[in-house]
């Protein structure tokens, strides 16, 4: 369903590029399901970041402290730099406030990438309160 949707994003893309999780993270968890998702786009995937610094999650933390977490824990790869031109696609399982993918994106910009687009499984839209 994200493949089909998000075919727009997709359309004219070299490659999709999985958010990645901290090596300590993924050890614990196992995999990492931005790169499981990646895997699903029928485009080429690159690893072209790596997350250099362990955060805490994002769950529950307002969206200023998201922006704060995520500040420098990401770095380009080698692979980033065979990139430069290039449109990509960075590919994470949700969004809540953007922090993460506007990180990831502020890498890969810097290292001349020209256009980054994202795609996610599912976005949070609003918090539902006791009265909804």
């Amino acid at each position: 369903m994200m493949r089909d949707r998000g075919a727009d994003i997709l359309d004219g893309a070299v490659c999709a590029i999985p958010v990645p999780l901290h090596p300590s993270r993924r050890r614990h968890r196992g995999f990492n399901q931005a790169a499981d998702l990646a895997r699903q786009m029928r485009i080429p995937v690159a690893t072209a970041l790596r997350r250099v610094r362990a955060t805490a999650t994002q769950t529950g933390l307002p969206a200023g402290q998201r922006h704060r977490n995520v500040r420098d824990a990401f770095a380009p790869t080698r692979a980033a730099a065979a990139l430069t031109g290039a449109v990509v696609v960075l590919i994470d399982d949700v969004s809540t406030t953007g922090a993460t993918l506007d990180a990831c994106a502020q890498v890969l910009k810097r290292v001349g990438i020209k256009e980054v687009r994202a795609l996610t499984a599912a976005r949070v839209v609003g918090r539902l309160t006791a009265d909804d």
